[in-house]
C-alpha cells in the first residue's frame, strides 16, 4: 500500500513524501522534489548563448560561441549528474537495516546501506542557519566501542530538505520499525 502526501521544502518548494509499507517491519519513504523545469533551463542556456554572442559580435573570435556552446553542455552534464537530486529515499527494514538512496536527474542513483546493529536512534535534530532554525532527520550511529556513545550523525534528505511536518511524519515511522526491533527480542 501507497500513500503520497504533498509538503513544503524549507525554501518553500512543493514536494511529496511517498510512504510504502511493505510489511509490518518493511517501510520505504521517499522524498521527491520537482522536477528540472525546461522553461528555466532554456532560458539559463539562452543567457549563456546570448552573452557569448554579444562578445562574438564585439571580438568577432569564433572560439568564443564555441566555448560558450561546449561549457554550457559540460555544466548541463555535471549539474544533472552530480547536482540535481530528483528523489530521496529511505528504506528501513527491522531486520536488516537502513538504506538511503539519492536518484539524480540523469538516472545515476546513490546508495548507502547502515546495518541496524549499528543504529542507535532515528532523531530530528536543529540547526541554526542564516538568522533561522533548520530541522534535519539524521542517523545516530553506534561508538563500536560504548554502544551507549554516538559515532557518527548521518544527516538525511540534504537535498530535498523537508519542513518539520513531513520530518516528523518520516519519524514516527522509522520510529514504530524501532521499537519493534527493541521489544521483539524481549518477548521471544
Amino acid at each position: 500500500m501507497a500513500e503520497e502526501r504533498r509538503f513544503r521544502s524549507a525554501s518553500g518548494v512543493p514536494i511529496a513524501l511517498r510512504r510504502r509499507q511493505h510489511s509490518a517491519s518493511c517501510r520505504e519513504l521517499a522524498v521527491r522534489g520537482p522536477r528540472l523545469q525546461l522553461r528555466s533551463l532554456s532560458a539559463a542556456t539562452s543567457a549563456v548563448w546570448l552573452a557569448a554572442y554579444g562578445l562574438f559580435a564585439v571580438s568577432e573570435n569564433s572560439m568564443v560561441l564555441s566555448a560558450a556552446i561546449f561549457i554550457t553542455l559540460i555544466g548541463l552534464i555535471i549539474y544533472l549528474h552530480f547536482v540535481k537530486i530528483d528523489q530521496e529515499s529511505l528504506l528501513v527494514i527491522g531486520s536488516l537495516g537502513i538504506q538511503v538512496t539519492s536518484s539524480y536527474a540523469s538516472g545515476k542513483e546513490s546508495t548507502t546501506f547502515i546495518e541496524m546493529g549499528q543504529v542507535k536512534d532515528v532523531v530530528i535534530n536543529e540547526a541554526i542557519h542564516m538568522q533561522k532554525v533548520i530541522y534535519y532527520l539524521c542517523i545516530l550511529l553506534r561508538d563500536p566501542e560504548d554502544p551507549q556513545r554516538v559515532s557518527e550523525v548521518v544527516p538525511l534528505f540534504q537535498s530535498s530538505k523537508p519542513r518539520l511536518d513531513c520530518l516528523i511524519e518520516v519519524y514516527k515511522s522509522c520510529q514504530e520499525i524501532l521499537e519493534q526491533r527493541k521489544t521483539a527480542p524481549q518477548s521471544s
